[in-house]
């Protein structure tokens, strides 16, 4: 039995315009499920990484190519006896997925393989996910004997209340074209052109002006607790406040005066 532990390699890459970050999650020899120490220390790569004055957008990934994040680890949760070990351990990948909503960039979610009970719950969290045509996604912890909680509480606003109800209560597992279909990704690719994908995106990110990709995050944050009309009004007092920062003076000025 391999006694290798988890990995984290968090790399920042400085580009014109910012920098973009990659975490890799790997513990690819148990399909990159996660144990507390991983997921505290995946939270706190995240909370390092908002530290960053210049970070544009944060790539999120598994290694291996086999899974994303393939579960919470089940030798850890058979173990737990009593309500506050296992509320301790639910905690953690709440704290995790909390980081990653928290992060004031973009955070894309690279899927490939399988994307499994937390696994799912993390990538939920993220901003927008980017999947290869053979991954896979499940929420199997009604077949263990525990509900699906924390940030599976995010789903019924991706899929719908009756797709989140079969996902969540027969531990069925879907593939991504009907992941795409259903909202769960963004978008679906063959496994060689994931890559591709996902740099179109960070390129538009890193293009678009940065105060107001983080403006526009934060914004959306707040929508999701917001009654409509004070949702509206949140974006009135966002849209005030860009014009404080002298980015649309620059970016406007820079559109109006192009060559055409």
């Amino acid at each position: 039995m391999s006694t290798s532990l988890p990995k984290i390699d968090v790399t920042q890459m400085r580009r014109e315009g910012g920098v973009v970050a990659h975490v890799v999650y790997d513990n690819s020899k148990r399909l990159n499920v996660v144990g507390p120490a991983a997921l505290d220390a995946l939270a706190e790569a995240f909370r390092k990484l908002a530290q960053e004055p210049d970070l544009r957008v944060v790539v999120f990934s598994g290694a291996g190519g086999k899974a994303f994040i393939g579960g919470a680890d089940i030798n850890h949760m058979a173990g737990m006896k009593t309500a506050e070990e296992a509320r301790a351990f639910i905690t953690k990948i709440h704290l995790l997925c909390q980081a990653i909503r928290d992060c004031p960039v973009p955070v894309i979610c690279r899927l490939e393989g399988y994307t499994l009970g937390g696994g799912l719950e993390v990538a939920a969290a993220c901003d927008f996910r980017i999947a290869a045509d053979s991954a896979a996604f499940g929420m199997p912890e009604v077949n263990v004997g525990v509900p699906s909680v924390v940030e599976a509480a995010l789903l019924p606003r991706l899929l719908g209340w009756g797709r989140t109800s079969w996902l969540l209560m027969t531990g069925q597992t879907i593939g991504a074209p009907k992941a795409l279909e259903w909202g769960l990704v963004e978008t679906v690719v063959k496994p060689r052109d994931l890559d591709a994908a996902i740099e179109r995106d960070v390129a538009a990110i890193v293009a678009a002006a940065p105060k107001a990709v983080r403006a526009q995050k934060s914004l959306m944050r707040r929508w999701e607790a917001l009654p409509l009309d004070e949702a509206i009004r949140a974006g009135i007092d966002s849209f005030a406040q860009s014009a404080t920062t002298g980015e649309h003076t620059e970016r406007m000025t820079a559109f109006v005066n192009r060559k055409r």
